[in-house]
């Protein structure tokens, strides 16, 4: 089957790296054709769906047709040096970008970069065709993706269902078929709220291993890729790690080497509040756990919530970077952020990262004894998609904006890495993901105990195609 042939039998139009690939090669689509039909299909669906802010046009066809150069000159020795060649990514809106506009979800004048960051310009260097910038809440403040910039993102398994957030534009996109991949960004669950709650895969990083320029004075924002399967994912990674020196704290050393033994050592965690219907889809992995050789051991959740420390600690960094005078474009809900920031004294401040100090300690010890911590990556159903929060949560004013998801941002604040994986679909049809947490540098472990799990659950669903305009 075509990879373009999403108006005749609504598939979706891109699928993995490897066959898109195997297309190119066989001439089944030229990239030309293929990048054609992507920019169309986000443009069919822009309504329906919301993932874009912003589509390349003819910069991307004028990068697709150099591709099919090469690859007429080349044959498959075109993707030696560019294994992403031809391959349509997308880069999440807080992402800056040297071709379009990025205007980080917020009433702020649009501004580009001089140059592609590290992640956009590893991307282009290894072949892929970046396809346009994807919704995020204003400045990401928020785990859905509402912002005054567009409507809000939608969910592709429920249209009026929350794609989560604040990477929901990227998550929406891959799940839709819209790109094979995306660049998301991930401060305290950003890319792995939304991959769960569109059933892809998204990976959260050690801490530094992709950089993030310009620099997060938070400490917290990890750049990560989403796609539909882990072994996308994986094939992303070594093209986007690796240190940069305008990020400082990009790491220099190569990840840990995957040496998976036989039989993981598996902390099993369910958080307070989760769902029925979530509990019950995750708890169905159990077995696979335990039929690949693991030693699963049911947890108490091991750590205190570090969610104070959090949010001192995202206030002061959203009051350092908000001029007075940019108050009047402020989200309502990030306006309180920003103001309750000015509030804080260098002590609380001070005390915010004692606290971030003693969790990376207290988690460090809970690690030696195992070799990865398991639990739902969120502990709701997909909630309304003009919302920011399940309703059941308290009001943003109450600075309680991203405490309904406490198994994400303790691992923002430790820096270790983290996926989330679709493991099934509620009663309601709306995805699943579970989460798995390594050690700081376990990244390739992660990766590699995440794909004989998805090996043995098999590939993930596919929600219903968007509907191109008209039908």
């Amino acid at each position: 089957m075509s990879v373009i042939n999403v108006a005749r039998d609504r598939q979706p139009i891109c699928r993995d790296i490897r066959e898109t690939r195997r297309s190119f090669l066989r001439g089944h689509a030229t990239v030309a054709e293929h990048t054609r039909a992507v920019l169309d299909a986000i443009h069919e669906t822009h309504a329906e769906l919301g993932a874009f802010v912003a589509v390349a046009g003819a910069g991307a066809l004028r990068e697709a047709e150099a591709a099919d150069r090469l690859i007429a000159r080349l044959g498959e020795a075109a993707f030696r040096d560019r294994p992403l060649l031809g391959v349509p990514v997308s880069v999440k809106d807080l992402i800056q970008t040297r071709d379009l506009p990025t205007r980080r979800g917020s009433l702020l004048p649009n501004h580009r970069g001089a140059a592609d960051p590290p992640a956009v310009a590893r991307l282009r260097a290894a072949g892929a065709i970046v396809v346009g910038k994807t919704a995020t809440s204003e400045h990401g403040w928020s785990a859905s993706t509402v912002s005054r910039v567009a409507a809000p993102t939608r969910n592709p398994w429920a249209r009026d269902r929350s794609a989560g957030g604040s990477s929901g534009g990227s998550a929406a996109a891959v799940a839709a078929g819209l790109c094979t991949a995306s660049i998301g960004t991930d401060g305290a669950g950003s890319v792995r709220i939304p991959a769960s709650f569109c059933g892809v895969v998204g990976f959260k990083p050690s801490f530094g291993r992709v950089p993030y320029v310009p620099p997060c004075a938070d400490g917290l924002a990890h750049v990560g890729p989403l796609a539909r399967s882990v072994a996308d994912v994986a094939a992303l990674m070594p093209v986007l790690a690796g240190p940069d020196p305008r990020d400082p704290d990009s790491v220099t050393g190569p990840p840990v080497p995957a040496t998976e033994p036989a039989a993981l050592r598996i902390g099993w965690i369910e958080f307070p509040r989760t769902s029925g219907e979530v509990r019950r889809v995750t708890e169905d992995v159990l077995p696979v756990l335990a039929g690949l050789g693991h030693r699963v051991d049911r947890l108490d959740v091991p750590f205190p919530d570090p969610y104070a420390a959090l949010v001192d600690v995202l206030a002061a960094a959203e009051a350092a970077g908000t001029p007075p005078q940019d108050e009047q474009w402020c989200d309502a809900g990030r306006l309180a952020i920003v103001r309750y920031g000015r509030t804080l004294s260098g002590a609380a401040v001070m005390r915010a990262a004692e606290a971030r100090l003693a969790l990376r300690a207290r988690l460090g010890s809970v690690m030696e004894g195992y070799d990865l911590l398991a639990m739902a990556t969120v502990p709701a159903e997909p909630f309304a998609a003009d919302a920011i929060a399940p309703p059941w949560a308290a009001d943003p004013d109450d600075l309680l904006w991203l405490g309904w998801s406490p198994a994400t941002y303790p691992f923002n604040i430790t820096g270790q890495p983290a996926l989330s994986l679709p493991v099934g679909v509620t009663a309601r049809g709306l995805p699943v993901g579970l989460q798995l947490v390594g050690r700081v540098g376990d990244d390739d472990l992660v990766l590699s105990a995440a794909g004989r799990v998805e090996a043995e659950l098999g590939p993930a669903p596919m929600p219903p195609a968007p509907r191109p305009k008209g039908e």
